[in-house]
């Protein structure tokens, strides 16, 4: 994955002079992530930038979809997604993967992609919905070993 601005590593922003920088949030106005300097910013004070430095930096979602999509990689929600979410989600994705046949298909729009990713969702949750709605029905296991009556026919 190819790394863009401020991101140093895939859990760590920076500032361009590498001050540590954390998530300050989202402003849907302007469609921007703001980052600010991580306290105690000990690059600050000796950098030459420092009189005219915001400290306050934004970065659009476009610019990378991964890093800085809805919630940015480095913030603790979107790496308590990856760690606890994302093992419950992917086995059920692959599943249906293969179901569908999604598995010898390559794709090389990202926008197909997210089309196809959301109609082998709608996939499962409509067939989670028939499972759910369809009546429970218990098969009779032992009907073979029960004993059965013959018919006498004495009407002649």
């Amino acid at each position: 994955m190819k790394l863009t601005a401020p991101f140093v590593s895939e859990t760590e922003a920076a500032c361009p002079q590498g001050q540590a920088l954390r998530w300050l949030g989202y402003e849907a106005r302007d469609d921007l992530h703001w980052f600010g300097a991580v306290p105690p910013a000990e690059l600050c004070s000796c950098c030459w930038q420092a009189s005219a430095c915001p400290r306050q930096f934004a970065y659009a979602p476009a610019a990378h979809e991964t890093l800085l999509g809805l919630l940015p990689l480095n913030t603790l929600a979107a790496r308590r997604l990856l760690q606890q979410v994302r093992p419950w989600i992917e086995p059920a994705q692959s599943y249906e993967k293969n179901q569908l046949g999604l598995g010898q298909m390559f794709f090389n729009s990202l926008r197909f992609t997210w089309c196809m990713a959301l109609l082998a969702d709608a996939v499962v949750l409509l067939r989670a919905r028939v499972l759910l709605a369809a009546p429970a029905v218990q098969p009779a296991l032992l009907r073979p070993l029960a004993p059965q009556q013959g018919e006498w026919n004495f009407e002649t």
